[in-house]
């Protein structure tokens, strides 16, 4: 079960993330550099972590360039997009949209020989993205909403699916999940600084007053439980489970969206909930399944 548990809290702390990303815009702090200032504090907390433990990220040529591709497709990119689209298309529609990976990581892991197809766990793919369809089909995007960010938003989807994939893929052996979350956040960290130079984008942070302080800080604890999470479940339960985390997040993020920020109710909402959980359960009972079915599982009975 612990796959599933890890995948609910990612689920719950993406939810979260993507709530308080709107709350700060609506504060005057530019998502660029809210994005920014609290990935440097998670990458700080992981840091600090992974000294106490003895696990500090390695420094080698492989690291590194697993680090800069996984911060690019898995944080950066997809974040940055996500972050921008807020103010624009709103947060429960960007939150539907982080729940569409699941098909895409799901192929891509079929293509690449990394997943054996099962009936049980591609229907359960299909349940999840199909909740996340109903949600998506019933949220009215408001007449005055960006076509622009609509359609860029949709981006973000791929590039999450390709860093599941890419992970699981080339994952340095023998680095623990906390190592390798804390170099891809620090990497993330500096693209985006970089990102900060072109005209129009600054990271510059309101300090007339302690609420844009107190929300980047809360962010930056999400954040590091979010990616120390979501490393763990890419470890113990794979990419196709790990890409459900946005269909979770979507469960959460659009509750708070609608009761806490007062945007309008898809309604959907209902029976998008629960094909997505569906889908959990199908995939997480294929998986229970493999593991009896495999040595290591039988001896642990």
């Amino acid at each position: 079960m612990l796959p599933v548990l890890l995948l609910f809290a990612g689920g719950a702390l993406l939810g979260v993330s993507t709530n308080l990303a709107k709350l700060a815009v609506g504060i005057g702090m530019t998502p660029l550099a809210f994005l920014t200032w609290s990935l440097a504090g998670a990458a700080v907390l992981l840091l600090t972590g992974a000294a106490l433990r003895g696990s500090l990220p390695p420094i080698n040529q492989r690291s590194v360039k697993y680090y800069a591709v996984a911060a690019l497709v898995g944080v950066a990119g997809p974040n940055f997009i996500f972050f921008e689209a807020i103010p624009h298309v709103g947060a429960s529609f960007v939150a539907l949209m982080i729940a569409l990976p699941p098909l895409l990581t799901y192929a891509g892991a079929l293509a690449m020989g990394m997943e054996g197809f099962q009936w049980a766990r591609a229907l359960g793919v299909v349940a999840a993205l199909g909740g996340a369809g109903v949600l998506a089909a019933s949220r009215q995007i408001a007449s005055d909403a960006d076509l622009f960010w609509t359609v860029l938003v949709l981006l973000g989807p791929a590039l999450l699916a390709v860093g599941n994939i890419y992970r699981t893929l080339k994952w340095p052996a023998g680095v623990s999940a906390q190592a390798l979350a804390t170099g891809m956040l620090f990497l993330a960290v500096f693209m985006l600084m970089l990102f900060s130079m072109l005209p129009g984008y600054s990271l510059a942070v309101p300090v007339d007053r302690n609420l844009p302080v107190l929300l980047t800080v809360a962010q930056a604890f999400v954040f590091a439980a979010q990616f120390q999470v979501l490393f763990l479940l890419q470890k113990t339960g794979g990419p196709v489970l790990l890409s459900l985390l946005g269909s979770v997040g979507a469960v959460v993020a659009v509750p708070v969206a609608i009761y806490l920020q007062n945007e309008a109710p898809p309604a959907g909402l209902l029976p998008g909930a629960g094909l997505i959980a569906l889908g959990v359960a199908l995939i997480a009972g294929s998986r229970a399944k493999l593991v009896a079915r495999s040595p290591r599982g039988r001896r642990s009975h």
